[in-house]
């Protein structure tokens, strides 16, 4: 989805390329703020009780277009995209394996301190892209 987002961006960063990194800080900034608003909510263990398939499926589409926006902010930096999707898919699976052995352990005590944490990163992040 990354690299999906890149080649669509490729085709709008000629009308887009002034904007460029207020752009990316949005997309970052309402990804991160996203993650930070769901980290803070109450009540999740109720909701994770009540997951079905069909909610399954949403969350992974959700997540997909959340890939396909950071994929469409590699258009906006000055990088190679190919070696960039490589390193996200290898980073996604490891953090994603990890993310499931540590939650095996954990249980749902650190969910919410993990997803404001993330949500923090990408914000700052952004607030680089502006910066320098």
């Amino acid at each position: 989805m990354p690299f999906l987002g890149y080649l669509g961006g490729k085709g709008v960063l000629d009308w887009v390329e002034a904007y460029a990194h207020w752009i990316a800080f949005g997309l970052l900034a309402l990804i991160g703020a996203k993650m930070i608003y769901e980290g803070l909510q109450e009540g999740i263990e109720k909701d994770i009780a009540t997951v079905t398939n069909k909610m399954m499926l949403l969350l992974a589409i959700a997540t997909s277009i959340d890939a396909m926006a950071a994929g469409f902010s590699l258009t906006l930096l000055d990088i190679n995209a190919y070696l960039a999707c490589l390193i996200i898919g290898m980073s996604t699976f490891a953090f994603s394996w990890a993310g499931v052995q540590i939650g095996k352990r954990s249980g749902t005590w650190l969910e919410s301190k993990a997803e404001i944490f993330g949500g923090t990163v990408l914000i700052l992040i952004g607030i680089k892209l502006l910066v320098f």
